[in-house]
């Protein structure tokens, strides 16, 4: 399939989410989060994820248990999600953050996601 021109939804973290393709046990979708732009903090109860950042450049924050750490991300950094980390990520101001994702299982809907305590206070809802 080709990468459709618009969104299909926003994502519980604010990020602009055009889906791709799904399988059983896995999916992928294309995430994008605009210059200057700071999501929301979330974390997911079952699922896994994998980011592969296509174009602009930012930072991840991941905290697991007492673990933390703030990670640059630029084309070509791949960073991995596991259920249960708390995460937020942000977009310089050179322009949009762009990133494939891959979800095992696949996203299983509403409720996945939920908000938790973030590194910077995420941009206002649009």
């Amino acid at each position: 399939m080709s990468l459709p021109a618009e969104p299909d939804v926003i994502a519980p973290d604010g990020s602009d989410v055009r889906i791709l393709l799904q399988l059983g046990r896995g999916s992928m979708a294309h995430f994008e989060l605009g210059a200057d732009r700071v999501s929301r903090a979330v974390a997911h109860h079952s699922v896994d994820e994998i980011w592969y950042i296509l174009y602009g450049q930012g930072q991840m924050w991941r905290r697991q248990a007492q673990r933390q750490e703030t990670v640059p991300l630029r084309s070509g950094t791949c960073v991995s999600i596991p259920a249960g980390t708390h995460f937020q990520f942000r977009a310089d101001s050179s322009g949009p953050l762009a990133a494939v994702g891959v979800t095992m299982p696949p996203w299983p809907g509403a409720g996945e996601a939920y908000e938790v305590p973030g590194a910077w206070p995420a941009s206002p809802r649009a």
